[in-house]
């Protein structure tokens, strides 16, 4: 039983540690290019589609909730009487 536990330690290790690392390609100076770039967009709309679709989204959150905001507050200043 002990045998078999020390030999899947083994092959588990030998696995994990003689594994080739995949390369990751550094993206950051390409980034960092393109958002420094003067051409005259706004930073929070150089990242492409994803930003804008981001963009919006936030927006349209923001000018609904304070849209809630206002109606839930107009509706506790006038109480509904009770019959």
């Amino acid at each position: 039983m002990n045998r078999s536990i020390f030999a899947l330690q083994q092959v588990a290790r030998r696995t994990i540690t003689s594994s080739v690392r995949r390369q990751v390609e550094n993206k950051v100076p390409q980034k960092q290019k393109l958002f420094q770039e003067d051409n005259g967009m706004p930073v929070h709309l150089k990242g492409g589609t994803g930003d804008a679709i981001l963009y919006r989204a936030t927006m349209v959150l923001t000018v609904f909730g304070a849209g809630y905001v206002v109606y839930e507050l107009v509706k506790a200043a006038f109480p509904q009487k009770k019959t």
